[in-house]
């Protein structure tokens, strides 16, 4: 990951994804700051969130491809608060220049976002 990409999710308050053969995790607190007028969480951070940890669990299994999002469609549940929020994500299908992502955020057991997103391979 550059530095660029770390410093952004830093501003967030969240960390990098841990991830591994197609998978990924990320945990992060939610407070106040991330908050909508409407006193839950942004669903921009929701989305923010299931693109980088999508991020990293497809460069988990690419060698010297980047990859970049080309169609990012997320389903909101239920409304976040503030605590603790579990994203993970995992790779659905892999071609030869285009994979496909899924990812969920969960807080307190129950599910808050599902996302489907389609990646472009793109070589360096």
């Amino acid at each position: 990951m550059t530095d660029n990409a770390k410093g952004f999710i830093s501003l967030i308050g969240a960390s990098d994804p841990e991830s591994a053969d197609g998978r990924a995790r990320l945990e992060v607190e939610v407070d106040e700051r991330h908050l909508n007028p409407a006193g839950t969480v942004h669903g921009g951070l929701l989305a923010t969130l299931v693109d980088t940890t999508m991020g990293a669990a497809i460069r988990s299994v690419l060698d010297e491809e980047t990859p970049a999002t080309s169609q990012l469609s997320l389903t909101y549940l239920r409304p976040g608060k503030p605590g603790r929020l579990l994203v993970t994500a995992q790779v659905s299908k892999r071609g030869e220049s285009i994979t496909v992502c899924e990812a969920d955020i969960e807080q307190d057991g129950k599910a808050l976002v599902h996302a489907l997103a389609t990646f472009a391979l793109v070589e360096h």
